[in-house]
């Protein structure tokens, strides 16, 4: 895998991972490869400095760079999308896997009308769409929770 930080021509920085330099090419080629803030397709490599450490490097590595989470959020979109997330959680039940069954039984009048997240299969996902349910994807993987 190879991480690429991008530009597109309305100068929109980003960063993308591809399998390799040719995967790149050919899906840049296929105009595959847009920007996430105006969907522009003119994108090209900007210039990036790798990040390499040394062996001496690696083995001195600061404590604050490992308490750092694994993915702190630095762009603004992705800030919104952390502030959605907790927004989500703060206010709406999780319900694990059963996510398909209490959202046909809330649409139904089965069960009382509450905000709830969760997990399903696509095909339960697509049965919900068909039979009317409102329900949408998040983009985020819910923390699971336990107990």
């Amino acid at each position: 895998m190879i991480r690429y930080t991008l530009k597109c021509a309305n100068d929109h920085q980003f960063e993308s991972w591809f399998q390799s330099a040719d995967a790149f090419d050919k899906v840049k080629a296929a105009n595959m490869v847009a920007c996430p803030d105006c969907g522009d397709t003119a994108v090209t490599k900007a210039i990036m400095a790798p990040k390499v450490r040394t062996a001496r490097g690696a083995a001195q590595t600061p404590v604050e760079e490992i308490k750092k989470p694994l993915s702190t959020p630095t762009t603004e979109q992705e800030k919104i999308l952390a502030k959605l997330k907790s927004e989500i959680e703060a206010n709406s039940d999780y319900v694990g896997m059963n996510f398909a069954k209490e959202a046909r039984a809330i649409h139904d009048g089965d069960a009382p009308a509450r905000a709830i997240y969760g997990e399903a299969k696509l095909e339960e996902a697509k049965s919900l769409i068909e039979d009317g349910v409102p329900v949408a994807p998040l983009p985020f993987t819910p923390n699971r929770k336990t107990n």
